[in-house]
């Protein structure tokens, strides 16, 4: 299959989409690690992308196009992928469609109230960037009752695997969140429009444990091969 997984900041696309590559035998793309790799391998390209990620500002289509390109012809890619990071405009999204054809969008779905003190309540470890999460939802929002335990280390405030201390990130805080939510619904809804009536979507509320959510993404995707 080839996929595309939509989300806001901090829904867990990334641990979603690698929990589902394994099982359904295909390859996870994101853009973002792509980059990382070009700027820490010190390339033309990898330049390039740090002059603008160290001003905050998107990659510009041009070489976000190019980089696809370039990563879908990789082995790997040829048995199907799902796509973390990309499209992020529409422009990226028409350059897709000349290279291939997508199966299905997944569109994950939390409130911004449910996200907010999630992505508040992560600690990392300053050593080592083990992750943890002292938040412990259990409440209902408009329907949909949302059970997300908590990630606890077992001394507080020192990491399990190295003994670091665990800290609060500057771009966790609750008022950056709110704002990053804010430039992902501008730029997120052009993008989904585009695919929406085009393709299938597999509508996700991440509203319990991630191996809960993932086999119920795993079913969706299912139903959508048997028709």
């Amino acid at each position: 299959m080839k996929l595309i997984i939509f989300g806001p900041p901090g829904s867990g696309k990334g641990t979603y989409a690698f929990r589902i590559m394994q099982p359904l035998g295909i390859a996870k793309i994101s853009t973002g690690d792509i980059f990382r790799e070009e700027r820490d391998k010190g390339t033309e390209l990898g330049r390039k992308v740090d002059e603008h990620m160290r001003s905050g500002e998107l990659v510009p289509d041009d070489i976000t196009i190019e980089i696809l390109r370039k990563r879908l012809l990789q082995p790997d890619a040829q048995r199907g992928f799902i796509l973390d990071g990309y499209p992020r405009t529409v422009r990226q999204a028409e350059a897709l469609d000349e290279l291939t054809r997508i199966d299905a969008v997944i569109n994950l779905i939390i409130p911004e109230e449910i996200l907010v003190e999630k992505i508040a309540a992560r600690r990392i470890c300053q050593n080592c960037g083990n992750l943890y999460n002292v938040a412990d939802i259990n409440r209902e929002i408009r329907g949909v009752r949302y059970v997300l335990p908590p990630m606890l280390p077992k001394k507080p405030g020192v990491c399990d695997r190295c003994g670091g201390r665990l800290i609060q990130r500057e771009d966790d805080r609750p008022e950056v969140v709110r704002e990053r939510l804010r430039v992902y619904e501008r730029q997120s809804k052009p993008v989904i429009g585009y695919y929406e009536g085009k393709v299938p979507f597999v509508d996700v509320h991440v509203n319990k444990p991630p191996d809960e959510v993932a086999q119920r993404i795993l079913r969706e995707l299912a139903k959508l091969g048997q028709r």
